[in-house]
């Protein structure tokens, strides 16, 4: 198989009609039909359904469409590596976020990236807790990771990018909801929405050991699978939960967020990757992150 047949299957596809796509490639209409003729041979399936008004894909040119593209896309990335090889300014590099350490850091992470680096693409990988992230770091999944602290696991290193700290979200008819500041004390009785304990969620890990510091072990009568679900159970009166003040303009209706009185318990956001990943494009994107997420001022 040709890989001008594939790229030409590929045109006709996407405008399904042979004078445009014959047009975009810069040829001829009647060479363009004959190279499709000969793929359909050559694959032994009928690719278009042709007549003298339309052109549509058969059941298997459907199923043919996306692992050309990709054909196309992998010769695109291999010949753009060997004229950017070493340089950085070319490549692939993989991302895994989750949870609120990565909705405002990713976005001007990755608006820098491109603007700087145009050959270096970045595939982001929607995790549903950071440490998930942290565990594709580690196996070499992930070539970069948004996850939160502590880390310690072998061969990964780690910066801060972000000093988040805990609040009490409360219902907003909550009586206590129009308190400058909240006494953890003052929520030993009431019912608390967690993240799943299964989770492995450094914030869950928070709130259970800031409230234990409190003098009580927080009584969790429902689980969510994610932030925004928690605090929606929050704000219909399920019961209160600790989170992070990042996510305040996640979900506002019906909440309040509050400082907690006499402590300031702190979360730090970081970026992970292996110590040992020899990609220079992953070594061009920690460059970019160094000047676009610098790493805060210690918070005492």
């Amino acid at each position: 198989m040709e890989l001008r047949y594939v790229a030409a299957f590929v045109a006709v596809a996407e405008e399904l009609h042979f004078g445009r796509a014959a047009r975009r490639l810069q040829m001829a209409q009647p060479p363009l039909s004959q190279m499709i003729r000969q793929l359909e041979k050559e694959l032994g399936v009928q690719l278009f359904e042709r007549s003298t008004r339309s052109v549509r894909l058969t059941s298997a040119g459907e199923s043919f469409l996306g692992p050309a593209r990709q054909v196309l896309d992998d010769v695109d990335l291999a010949k753009r590596a060997v004229t950017s090889a070493g340089t950085g300014e070319y490549g692939r590099v993989t991302i895994g976020f989750g949870g609120a350490s990565s909705h405002a850091a990713l976005p001007r992470l990755a608006r820098a990236v491109r603007a700087a680096h145009p050959g270096i693409e970045l595939v982001m990988k929607v995790q549903q807790y950071a440490n998930v992230a942290l565990d594709g770091v580690a196996d070499g999944s992930l070539d970069l990771g948004f996850v939160r602290m502590p880390v310690t696991r072998a061969g990964v290193r780690t910066r801060v990018i972000e000093n988040d700290r805990l609040v009490c979200a409360l219902p907003a008819d909550h009586p206590l909801a129009g308190k400058e500041e909240i006494d953890l004390t003052d929520l030993i009785h009431d019912p608390f929405v967690s993240l799943p304990a299964s989770s492995g969620s450094t914030l869950l890990d928070a709130m259970i050991r800031t409230c234990e510091e409190a003098g009580f072990t927080p009584k969790v009568v429902q689980e969510a699978p994610d932030s925004n679900t928690v605090l929606a159970l929050v704000s219909a009166g399920v019961g209160v939960t600790l989170t992070l003040k990042s996510v305040e303009h996640v979900c506002q209706g019906g909440l309040v967020y509050l400082p907690m009185a006499g402590r300031t318990v702190w979360q730090q956001a970081a970026l992970a990757w292996r110590a040992d990943n020899p990609s220079a494009a992953l070594r061009a994107v920690l460059a970019i992150a160094e000047r676009e997420l610098p790493t805060p001022a210690a918070e005492s």
